[in-house]
């Protein structure tokens, strides 16, 4: 099966019928997935569990892997714990006190349109239809709910998940005409909800905007037995990022050498902080 397939109207339109393709045209990704975050990120939190135990069994050295979930005010209260710590706190980086305006992170607050199919509706959304990916994505979970977004907010400080009646009457607004325009049957659907998130935007650089990764020790300007290393500005695009930058990030942590990372990923360094 190709990963990428290159499909005029009719055959679009075979796979979603009621899909609008102005061009006549539209490229179908058969191993494309759509995926929960949360319910992902604790299936990895469980492998990686898994990995360490597999490694213990195996080997005389007992490895542990365990998640503490606690409140930190600053990078000091790791200091005398850990000999590393990797900083992954996305939009709330720059909330740390040693690296307030020291990142150039661009924030952008985006909101989620979530709606339903009413009951009584004959016909659903085909099992086997994939989402789109359009000016505005549809994400679908099953024939009766999906997700439209998302909007972009440039310079938002607001962190709340909840949206208030008119951020979201605002979203649905610029959101349906989007997705009408792509799939015209969305107008049948009921909305039910909204919800929001922060993205940490990189800087935009001659390569693209790309994560920022590297160690921190002379961003914070402070020396310790504790070496502070960050993983951010994945962006939007956390999804495609997250495993290379976490393994580029391993690599260079263990071997305590910063050069293991692609200097275009720490390249940040010398670009001045957003405020």
């Amino acid at each position: 099966m190709l990963s990428l397939q290159v499909l005029d109207s009719d055959a679009a339109q075979r796979l979603i019928p009621g899909l609008h393709v102005p061009l006549n045209l539209a490229v179908y990704m058969p191993l494309a997935l759509n995926i929960n975050p949360r319910k992902y990120l604790q299936a990895l939190f469980s492998a990686c569990q898994n990995v360490a135990n597999e490694a213990s069994a195996s080997s005389s050295e007992q490895k542990e892997f365990n998640l503490y979930n606690e409140h930190i005010d600053n990078l000091h209260q790791f200091s005398g714990d850990y000999d590393a710590v990797i900083i992954c706190l996305g939009g709330k980086a720059s909330s740390l006190p040693e690296l307030t305006n020291k990142l150039p992170l661009r924030t952008c607050r985006g909101v989620i349109a979530e709606f339903q199919l009413p009951s009584d509706t004959v016909e659903k959304y085909g099992s086997q239809s994939p989402s789109i990916l359009s000016d505005a994505w549809l994400a679908f979970q099953g024939p009766c709910t999906v997700s439209v977004g998302s909007t972009w907010q440039w310079k938002s400080d607001n962190h709340d998940p909840s949206v208030s009646d008119e951020e979201a009457r605002t979203a649905t607004e610029e959101l349906l005409p989007k997705a009408s325009a792509v799939y015209p049957g969305i107008s049948k659907w009921d909305y039910v909800r909204a919800r929001a998130g922060i993205r940490a935007m990189p800087p935009l650089t001659a390569n693209g905007s790309l994560p920022l990764l590297g160690c921190l020790n002379d961003v914070i300007g402070e020396r310790s037995n504790c070496a502070f290393w960050l993983v951010g500005g994945l962006g939007a695009r956390g999804l495609l990022y997250h495993g290379l930058a976490g393994k580029l990030t391993a690599k260079a942590v263990i071997s305590s050498d910063e050069n293991m990372i692609p200097s275009e990923f720490t390249c940040w360094k010398a670009i001045k902080a957003s405020r």
